[in-house]
């Protein structure tokens, strides 16, 4: 199972919302996150791509890029492209 969208999507989820008293014109809908996908060792490996890594602790698995800077995650695969 690959993902589906070629561009990854860059997302702060620790941003918090600034609190003004000036109202929207559409009212604040509460965010919906979907729960994490729990998947196995072997899953994982299928699931990564060539510029993540796989962190393995005995409590989790998680996946995350090689280069964390977005900026510069944009500059290497530029980079890739040229060469």
């Amino acid at each position: 199972m690959k993902t589906l969208v070629k561009n990854d999507l860059t997302v702060n989820i620790t941003k918090a919302k600034q609190m003004t008293n000036v109202r929207s014109a559409t009212k604040d809908q509460t965010a919906v996150i979907k729960t994490p996908r729990i998947l196995t060792l072997e899953e994982s490996l299928e699931f990564l791509n060539d510029d993540e890594y796989m962190e393995v602790t005995p409590e989790s698995i998680r996946l995350r890029k090689q280069i964390l800077n977005k900026a510069e995650r944009e500059k290497a695969n530029k980079k890739k492209k040229i060469s």
